[in-house]
């Protein structure tokens, strides 16, 4: 397992075969094939075994998170070992291998979900006493969070700068959360009533848009029609 999460951190997939995983185990590559049958299917036992190591390590420091912006902190703790450690580049190939081997994406979700569920569980904590609370989706959101994680892995192999500049953009915003949490009760009752507008607004523009598209791809011939007597 170690020799696959090796191999593919730092040859990628293209490079990654029976043979280079075989040298960086130490062990004949027939064993690759006697064990796991192929090297997709070594490669998703990696990603779930990858991925259950790395929950176990940071489950106690998730769990003790109580605010937003201790949210932030232990995601900038995490960004700075999963980088220096390699991880994230790991799972970054099987994501692309799995663009084009299928058999990859099973485990490869599985991997992400096993991070997914936990930052969901903070989240839940986190903002279940909140204003916020009513008007966030913490599965939805965990969703985004592991996304965007690996994302701005990424991004700071290419862009150092623009990566720390996103997550200054997000503890900017965890900010704005506790502010809103140390409004009094008065204060708090108008935000929410405004969020709520503002989502009915945003609910019902989106129902038009969706209806709207729906005729054309139903009619086309009609919108053409309106534009051509728009036209005169």
């Amino acid at each position: 397992m170690e020799g696959a999460l090796n191999t593919l951190s730092e040859h990628g997939i293209a490079k990654t075969s029976a043979r280079t995983v075989a040298a960086a185990a130490g062990v004949n590559q027939a064993l690759v094939f006697y064990h796991f049958g192929s090297v997709d299917e070594l490669l998703a036992a990696a990603c779930r075994y990858g991925a259950e190591q790395r929950v176990v390590r940071y489950r106690d420091r998730l769990a003790s998170v109580s605010t937003l912006t201790e949210l932030l902190q232990c995601g900038r703790e995490l960004h700075a070992e999963e980088r220096a450690g390699g991880h994230v580049a790991f799972l970054a190939q099987l994501l692309a291998g799995a663009q084009t081997q299928p058999r990859l994406a099973p485990a490869t979700a599985a991997g992400l979900k096993l991070w997914i569920d936990e930052i969901e569980k903070v989240l839940i904590r986190v903002l279940g006493s909140t204003a916020l609370a009513a008007f966030t989706d913490p599965a939805g959101l965990a969703r985004a969070v592991a996304a965007s994680f690996v994302g701005l892995e990424l991004y700071e192999g290419v862009d150092h700068d623009g990566a720390e500049q996103a997550l200054d953009a997000l503890e900017q915003l965890a900010t704005l959360a506790n502010v809103l949490e140390e409004l009094g009760p008065v204060a708090q009752r108008t935000v929410r009533h405004t969020i709520r507008h503002t989502m009915r607004r945003t609910s019902t523009s989106r129902a038009v848009t969706d209806e709207q598209g729906q005729q054309g791809a139903q009619n086309p011939a009609s919108i053409s029609r309106r534009k051509v007597r728009r036209s005169k």
